[in-house]
């Protein structure tokens, strides 16, 4: 009857301790998205400039258009989808993120076991000896065995939310995490859209480079047989083979940068340099997107994984500050035991068993701790007040690469119109002045200063062709590159878009 009426206010005080509950701390809510409607001062409504070259062609914006998971087909590659394919199943770092995602869910749903009651069991089996003058019994001992087998329950009630904010804590890291592995993943499709560009434009490069070397080579044999029929004098001989070992020495730097990139592309695939992947690209097997998807600014916010990692680092912050205030609370728990003890394991559950039980309530009041508890309190507001200026700045920053991207798209498109002209009159020019050479119009001079400004002219209109298709990449990124179309990074069901 006794353990009854226990065990009867044990959960009489347990239920009214629960009535009065609550969670202590602000309630998190997601920063307003910005009032802002466009990326840039004036409406992107235009199509950039065309010029009647490869990579020329003209680039639409449509503002509000979703962006599609595999972005990167948009360039017709089958090289290229391939090597992202293999990128996304074996590159390292994704995989750490992935092991980082799934050891946050671990820990918040460890985190949550707080929630529920401890229940622990135990058993001890001892064989004794006593001696009798203990007893007044001098001259003699007993050896006897004492066994014993107890069941505890303890419940911390989470009165105040201390444990209900530490659970929506992790719950946030989880989050994080979650983010973090997108903008991992997003992080490496761009890096090998743009370094398998890069690898395009370095071989566009080296085949100008060696065009132009095989013209002056021709131009030099030219000034040779001149010189021999007395033309022209020693020292245009001279200076054309200056112009020739120039244009050669340019060469090696940009088969060295060919060769780093090639690394680079077989270190994003997961591969050691000696198992080099086997696709290769170039500009001609690449088509410009012309239709260019542009969110709106006020999805911005859900659509760059960063912003959504900074939303759950700042809803962490919140948390926390939760669990600093609950702790300056009392803290009420409860707890039961149930046992027996008996001579030998075999009368452990029998008649001669001796019954133990125990019933607790106990509350415990912070009171002094040195200040600890509140300037813990303090700190962690402090840490809210950081996040959410971290996650200010990231908007700010998300903002800026994407009206960047854009004003990048629209400068190349007229830089490339501007290079092809001065290509073509550059070359028009060359053409021209090698006529007037031949016919002795015009000095040596003349016609290296023309060779000279067609180089310059010709490469620099094919990095200007492989900046359009690289600032393209970096504008899918900028807008955080799809990732909510797509499933094969992280598990979908865990975030809302």
């Amino acid at each position: 009857m006794t353990f009854r009426r226990s065990l009867g206010a044990c959960g009489i005080l347990g239920a009214l301790v629960l009535t009065a509950g609550c969670t202590v701390g602000p309630d998190f809510q997601s920063p307003a998205t910005p009032e802002v409607t466009g990326f840039t001062p004036e409406p992107m409504t235009k199509p950039t400039a065309a010029a009647p070259t490869r990579g020329g062609a003209a680039q639409y914006f449509n503002s509000g258009q979703d962006i599609p998971g595999q972005w990167w087909a948009l360039f017709h590659s089958p090289a290229l989808d391939r090597l992202i394919t293999q990128s996304l199943a074996a590159n390292p770092d994704l995989k750490a993120a992935q092991a980082a995602l799934r050891q946050a869910q671990e820990s918040a749903i460890a985190q949550g076991g707080g929630f529920y009651p401890s229940v622990d069991g135990s058993f001890t089996n001892s064989r004794q000896r006593s001696a009798g003058a203990q007893q007044g019994q001098p001259n003699t001992s007993s050896i006897y065995t004492v066994s014993s087998a107890s069941l505890s329950v303890t419940y911390d009630l989470d009165v105040f939310g201390a444990t209900a904010r530490g659970v929506e804590s992790a719950e946030a890291a989880a989050e994080y995490q979650q983010y973090q592995v997108e903008a991992t993943a997003l992080t490496l499709t761009s890096s090998v859209v743009t370094t398998a560009l890069g690898e395009a434009s370095l071989r566009a490069q080296i085949a100008a480079t060696q065009e132009i070397i095989d013209a002056e080579t021709q131009q030099l044999d030219v000034v040779r047989r001149q010189f021999t029929l007395g033309g022209v004098s020693q020292a245009d001989v001279l200076a054309q083979e200056s112009t020739l070992a120039q244009t050669r020495a340019s060469l090696p730097p940009l088969e060295k940068q060919l060769a780093q990139t090639r690394n680079s592309l077989t270190m994003l695939a997961g591969r050691f340099p000696s198992q080099e992947v086997s696709e290769t690209f170039e500009l001609a097997s690449l088509d410009l997107p012309q239709d260019l998807p542009v969110s709106l600014p006020s999805q911005l916010v859900h659509n760059r994984p960063d912003i959504r990692a900074a939303e759950a680092t700042l809803h962490q912050a919140n948390a926390d500050l939760g669990v600093a205030i609950a702790n300056q609370f009392p803290k009420f728990s409860l707890s039961a035991g149930w046992g027996s003890a008996a001579s030998g394991p075999d009368g452990l559950f029998g008649s001669a068993a001796s019954g133990l039980w125990s019933l607790s309530a106990g509350v415990t009041q912070p009171i002094f701790h040195g200040g600890t508890l509140e300037h813990k309190r303090l700190a962690a507001e402090a840490g809210l007040d950081k996040s959410l200026a971290q996650y200010q700045s990231t908007v700010l920053k998300a903002f800026q690469d994407v009206a960047n991207a854009l004003r990048a798209l629209q400068s190349d498109a007229d830089a490339l119109k501007a290079e092809l002209a001065a290509e073509r009159s550059a070359a028009a020019s060359l053409e021209l002045s090698r006529s007037q050479f031949s016919a002795g119009a015009i000095s040596y001079l003349s016609l290296l200063n023309a060779e000279r400004t067609y180089q310059e002219a010709h490469i620099s209109l094919v990095k200007a062709q492989a900046a359009r298709y690289s600032d393209t990449a970096v504008l899918f990124q900028a807008l955080g590159g799809g990732w909510w179309n797509r499933t094969e990074t992280a598990a979908k069901d865990s975030i809302s878009h």
